[in-house]
């Protein structure tokens, strides 16, 4: 006869424990085991005798005709840019983010503009009443838009409600770690619950065609709060990034079942809400002096989108003994740290004396190995006070050896450099072979680099 079996799951990663301790096995977070619905636990004969008693599944060729997935156009150029070019119906979308970035303001304007274009769309919050959504957005301007309300928390409510007419085109659950279902014991956010809810969802909007889209809390690092299968369940994920000192707001796509990752949605928050801001090189490059030691211009890659964006560098001598700093903002500690080595190895500088703090303006994070010879450039003009020419742009990623190697899209940086008024690159010297909108300056290795910076050669 079947037995129950205790279980208990660590609301911060999921795992699952037979006895309760204090400390999760697994990711090592303290008071975070909670006892939820036990398991039934079959016979090893009768659960693993799986031949027999099934219905057949259909197989197809791989190489059967698909066509592509229609897109539905949200009304928000960015917004759409980031999903690869509108929702898609029958998909799931988690957006996730810092509280008060901005995300139920940027889905109550895609929903109130995908209403005024004839869609139906349902906005269902359960951690605001309607009347404060209503107020949200009249300050918006979108105050006549038609879109149906609801504040509701239950699962089997909300579905119940959307199921007895025709479905909506878009539906939006601000947030899902607010729902629950009456099917599965525990609070509210915790993981079986964020699992149970998320899953009948994405049920229902499956079945019916609807595109769903589901706001995530994030924890203190960054991470969307809940399972970590939420993400997996889930056709695309966003990540809505940015500063509350500043004015600028990123949207991220870091998966996408129907598009392309990696590319960004560019939004400037305003008083009247978010504005899509259709150049974002304009945007990171504003108020930049001529003449400024320590500066330079990189044109990072963000998916098929390049922005410009200025990279600083600042270089303080120190007295003989003293620890020197290392301060990074925007740029990964570990690869500066690379970066001064070879100048020290390969090109005879020395900033063992020196702290070196590095930023990248306007906040913006760059991942782009390409980094590493605007990098290079920054912390040598800084040392050297000697200016990088302000019609100049630098790219191009160093190894260990000292080699400046090509990178990606080359091109397609230097018609963005070409298009905001530079005139000049530092690339790569296989890449300066070739014909391109600027006046392009080769360099086989860092020092060769450095030697003409410093005017030696």
């Amino acid at each position: 006869m079947a037995k129950l079996q205790k279980r208990y799951v660590c609301q911060a990663c999921g795992s699952v424990a037979s006895r309760w301790q204090g400390q999760c096995a697994d990711c090592a977070e303290w008071n975070t085991l909670v006892e939820e619905a036990p398991a039934v636990v079959t016979p090893f004969h009768a659960k693993h005798n799986l031949q027999g008693g099934g219905r057949s599944i259909v197989l197809t060729a791989l190489d059967a005709n698909v066509a592509l997935p229609a897109r539905l156009p949200s009304g928000v150029a960015e917004f759409d840019r980031a999903l690869g070019g509108g929702f898609v119906e029958g998909s799931a979308t988690l957006i996730g983010g810092d509280p008060g970035i901005g995300k139920s303001t940027l889905l109550l304007q895609a929903a109130a503009k995908m209403a005024l274009a004839g869609h139906s769309v349902a906005y269902v919050s359960g951690e605001e009443a309607a009347d404060q959504v209503r107020l949200r957005a009249r300050r918006l301007g979108l105050g006549s838009a038609p879109v149906q309300l609801a504040a509701a928390t239950s699962t089997r409510d909300i579905l119940t409600t959307l199921s007895q007419g025709a479905p909506p085109t878009l539906l939006v659950i601000d947030s899902i770690q607010t729902m629950h279902s009456d099917l599965i014991e525990g609070a509210p956010g915790t993981v079986s619950q964020v699992r149970a809810s998320a899953q009948e969802l994405i049920r229902f909007a499956k079945e019916r065609g609807t595109a769903l889209v589901l706001v995530g809390h994030v924890t203190k690092d960054g991470s969307i709060a809940g399972p970590r299968v939420l993400e997996h369940m889930v056709d695309t994920v966003l990540a809505f990034e940015g500063e509350r000192s500043h004015q600028y707001r990123i949207l991220r796509a870091i998966k996408n079942r129907f598009g392309g990752t990696d590319e960004i949605g560019v939004f400037s928050m305003q008083t009247e809400g978010l504005a899509e801001v259709a150049n974002p090189s304009a945007l990171f490059l504003t108020q930049r002096e001529e003449g400024m030691t320590g500066a330079t211009v990189f044109p990072a890659l963000e998916g098929t989108r390049p922005v410009l964006v200025e990279i600083q560098a600042l270089t303080v001598r120190l007295a003989s003994g003293a620890t020197p700093r290392r301060a990074v903002v925007g740029w990964d500690s570990g690869r500066l740290a690379m970066i001064l080595a070879v100048l020290e190895a390969r090109c005879g500088l020395s900033f063992s004396s020196a702290e070196v703090y590095l930023n990248i303006a306007g906040g913006y994070r760059v991942q782009d190995p390409a980094a590493d010879m605007a990098v290079a450039a920054a912390l040598v003009s800084a040392m050297s006070e000697r200016p990088v020419p302000a019609d100049a742009v630098a790219f191009g990623e160093v190894a260990l050896s000292g080699e400046i190697r090509p990178v990606a899209h080359g091109p397609l940086r230097l018609k963005e450099a070409a298009k905001l008024g530079f005139e000049r690159a530092l690339v790569p010297s296989v890449m300066a072979k070739d014909d391109g909108p600027l006046r392009l300056s080769g360099f086989r290795t860092l020092a060769q680099f450095v030697d003409h910076m410093l005017g030696r050669g």
